[in-house]
């Protein structure tokens, strides 16, 4: 962890949002968008910096750090999530919330990284004059965590989202059917303000709408052990790919290959190998 942000060193990389604490059966657990995708980056090869917010003391944010620098907003609690299952589906329930991250948090060596992904758990980082520090950047935003709400017993629930001001200034929207569930006439509805939009379909691949013009894509058929994460892991390998590669068609094929491979493994487990990366970017 970076105590001062004046020593951060460039990145290639830079991830903004919460790490959670995942409450399960067999305990705490590292979780969140960040938690994968600065693994995934890192098995690409690449510099990473993450700007998160959580408990000072958090023990879980050592899960993370050996895989680039980062720097903790200090929070009243870090971000929690917990997942209650009964005969009618999944409820899941927020039991703490971390401290916004503001413009300000941004080291000023990290603004020039190439690549800036936003990758929102829990409503942090919605401010568009937050982009406004990357003019040069490929930006990139998960759309999940800006898709919920709450109520006061920490009930997480739909939240309609639709921001043009930050919809204008992507370079790609990555999110899943799965997400706009309860709203899936958004899609038309962001796929027509974007850039470059993915809806992820799981195991049927998805769509890839390219200003608004709809392509699908298919992904490779695995045998699932455990599907969470994988669309972390879909989103962060395309970025990444993107980079090296210049394609946004190999890259999709590389972070579809690449999200298959990790519902094989549980978990934080499933992001990929640099061996893994190596053979997806060789095919």
């Amino acid at each position: 962890m970076i105590a001062n942000p004046a020593d951060a060193k460039p990145v290639d990389y830079l991830l903004i949002g919460h790490m959670t604490a995942d409450l399960t059966p067999q305990g705490r657990t590292v979780g969140g968008t960040v938690s994968y995708a600065i693994r995934t980056a890192h098995a690409f090869g690449l510099r990473v910096g993450l700007v998160t917010s959580a408990l000072p003391a958090e023990p879980l944010l050592n899960e993370l750090s050996p895989y680039g620098q980062i720097v903790v907003v200090p929070g009243p609690y870090t971000t929690t999530y917990e997942n209650l299952y009964s005969d009618h589906g999944r409820v899941q329930y927020i039991r703490g919330v971390a401290a916004e991250i503001t413009p300000g948090d941004i080291p000023q060596a990290w603004r020039s990284a190439p690549l800036v992904h936003f990758a929102p758990i829990a409503g942090e980082a919605d401010d568009p004059t937050m982009l406004d520090l990357f003019p040069d950047a490929t930006i990139m935003a998960t759309l999940q965590g800006w898709l919920r709400r709450w109520d006061d017993d920490g009930r997480v629930r739909f939240r309609r989202w639709n921001r043009a001001e930050t919809l204008r200034r992507l370079s790609i929207l990555v999110f899943s059917e799965e997400d706009i569930v309860e709203a899936p006439e958004l899609l038309d509805e962001l796929a027509s303000q974007t850039h470059s939009l993915f809806y992820t379909q799981a195991e049927r691949g998805g769509i890839h709408y390219e200003y608004g013009v709809p392509s699908r894509y298919e992904t490779p058929i695995r045998k699932v052990v455990n599907p969470t994460g994988a669309g972390d892991v879909f989103a962060s390998s395309l970025l990444c790919a993107l980079h090296v590669t210049g394609s946004i068609r190999t890259a999709t094929e590389v972070a579809a290959q690449l999200a298959a491979e990790s519902v094989t493994r549980f978990a934080i487990e499933g992001t990929p190998t640099p061996d893994e990366v190596r053979a997806a970017l060789a095919e």
